[in-house]
């Protein structure tokens, strides 16, 4: 049963914002509590603390909804059983709870059956009745960063945002999550401002200062974003977040052609050699070293095993997001079987597939992968006919602006190689009209102008990166 008859029913039990819980112990639902801090601070280990709650309260179903739910956001088929399981635990404990458990209980089954978009609209239900269900926002939200659904990063938290204040605990978490749809639909300004109120109540919030390293990252701040991101390391944990957060640092310094800052940090930080190996820190170091490559830089054995620790994973078919990080480790590392393997894997799943994964695969996910084998083997004219007409697509790959910026810049560099400067030229201008504090971007300017015979205005470009990287 989900209730402990042992008090009276006249007394309803919540948790600390007053959203309603079934249970009736309150150490259980403070141990629950704890765990969701966990979470949204990166800090702790959220799945081994509910572990230690549930052995003590195995009929706690927000204790298994809660393992479950934060299992998703490892999109790895690893956890799988083990969701299934937790799944399975909460499905005998049914009878008798609320509504809002239940709501729970449906958003992770339709998420275990692969309909990711059913189980954030089953979340959404939940806290449209429960807007203090800090639970459900933080699920919503996260998971519309990994399905791409950009104004949704915002507008979930807009819904509920009014009614939160300072006296309710964790709203700094809600302004971290604000600040960051807001980054995330441009909104630079307001972003900063609501990431830094969250800060100014907690200094340890990792989220908060990741809006903050987005909007200095897409607004060009280069040096602001270094010293920002290196008063504040101290504070960010050890967690595969704080390596997200590293890689953020690596972009300025690329940006600023400051490579050996590039690969100290990737070195230090991001290599997961002796590390257990969550695919997040596998993502962002997967993703740097090909922009490292992108200007010429060599890996070197960073890419073996980096491909090793990808290859077991080459067939998952389970999130195209981390398919393409996945065939950027196999190309650069010339693993053809391993290249071939993710392909044949993604093509038989698209034969029957019907799950959310399946159309982020079929539009962005295998005409990048495709592109990355093109762009390897320098058939560059074929890797720009592939992702020229999905560039205004790939929010539908998922992740951020900053992390998708990669199809971007392959585009950019495929255009240039295969001699294309009128296109380069185009993407280039595209790209510094965006940022034009980016050196990079100043370097593609120069090349495409002196593709095309005009080295006054090549000499103007390359004067322009020089300057951004004197200042």
């Amino acid at each position: 049963m989900c209730s402990d008859t042992a008090q009276p029913a006249a007394l309803p039990m919540t948790d600390i914002r007053g959203v309603p819980v079934s249970y009736r112990d309150r150490s259980a639902i403070d141990g629950l509590e704890s765990a969701i801090l966990m979470s949204l601070s990166f800090r702790g280990d959220a799945i081994a603390e509910i572990d230690r709650v549930l052995a003590a309260h195995p009929d706690f179903i927000m204790g298994w909804l809660f393992k479950a739910a934060w299992l998703t956001q490892a999109m790895e088929t690893r956890v799988y059983d083990t969701m299934l399981q937790c799944l399975a635990q909460s499905e005998r404990l049914l009878p008798g709870c609320n509504d809002r458990e239940r709501g729970h209980h449906e958003a992770v089954k339709a998420w275990v059956q692969g309909d990711f978009f059913g189980a954030v609209q089953k979340w959404e239900a939940v806290l449209t009745q429960y807007p203090m269900d800090l639970l459900a926002l933080e699920l919503i939200h996260y998971t519309m960063v990994l399905l791409g659904d950009v104004p949704g990063q915002r507008d979930v938290v807009a819904r509920v945002f009014n009614l939160w204040d300072e006296s309710i605990p964790g709203y700094e978490f809600v302004l971290g999550f604000y600040s960051f749809g807001l980054e995330e639909n441009r909104d630079f300004s307001r972003a900063e401002d609501l990431a830094r109120q969250a800060l100014s109540l907690r200094p340890d919030n990792p989220y908060a200062v990741h809006t903050v390293s987005h909007v200095m990252e897409m607004r060009g701040r280069q040096g602001d974003g270094i010293r920002f991101m290196k008063d504040n390391a101290g504070m960010w944990g050890t967690s595969n977040f704080a390596n997200h957060l590293w890689w953020h640092t690596g972009l300025y310094h690329l940006d600023l052609e400051q490579y050996d800052q590039v690969f100290d940090i990737f070195d230090t930080h991001l290599d997961s050699r002796n590390k257990d190996g969550h695919k997040y820190e596998e993502l962002d170091a997967a993703a740097l070293l090909w922009r490292m490559n992108l200007v010429g830089q060599d890996g070197g054995d960073r890419w073996t095993h980096l491909a090793d620790k990808w290859e077991p994973a080459a067939q998952d078919t389970l999130y195209a997001f981390n398919d393409v990080h996945a065939m950027l480790t196999f190309v650069s590392d010339g693993r053809a079987h391993a290249q071939q393997a993710l392909l044949s894997a993604n093509e038989r799943y698209l034969e029957h597939a019907s799950d959310a994964n399946a159309a982020m695969t079929r539009e962005i996910g295998l005409p990048f992968c495709l592109a990355m084998q093109d762009f390897k083997r320098e058939h560059y004219s074929r890797c720009v006919e592939r992702l020229l007409p999905i560039r205004y697509m790939t929010h539908r790959l998922g992740g951020s602006y900053a992390q998708r910026d990669i199809i971007g810049w392959t585009l950019l560099e495929a255009a240039l190689r295969a001699r294309q400067f009128d296109l380069a030229l185009a993407l280039a201008n595209e790209r510094t009209g965006i940022k034009p504090t980016s050196a990079q971007n100043w370097r593609a300017v120069a090349r495409a102008f002196k593709g095309l015979g005009d080295h006054s205005q090549a000499d103007r470009a390359t004067a322009k990166a020089h300057s951004l990287i004197a200042a």
